[in-house]
């Protein structure tokens, strides 16, 4: 899955970028609110689309450092032009 920029994000919401100069980590630009709400969004590449295509599943690595796992949601969103 490759980060991209959030197409639509909450009227109070900033764009910021998590793990900017931050190797080996890839920069995740993202959108977080004043309640601290963040948003990412992710394109599949034609390999993984065409796994999921196939039954393959979406798996979701937190890296919570063993503090609490914060709620997260994950959903489909149509691409936007």
């Amino acid at each position: 899955m490759v980060p991209v920029a959030p197409t639509e994000i909450h009227v109070d919401a900033e764009r910021i970028t998590f793990a900017k100069d931050q190797p080996p980590y890839a920069p995740i630009h993202a959108a977080m609110d004043k309640d601290g709400l963040v948003l990412t969004e992710w394109e599949p590449t034609a390999e993984e689309l065409a796994l999921l295509m196939n039954g393959s599943r979406i798996r979701i690595w937190v890296f919570t450092f063993r503090k609490p796992l914060q709620p997260l949601t994950v959903e489909v969103a149509p691409k936007i032009p």
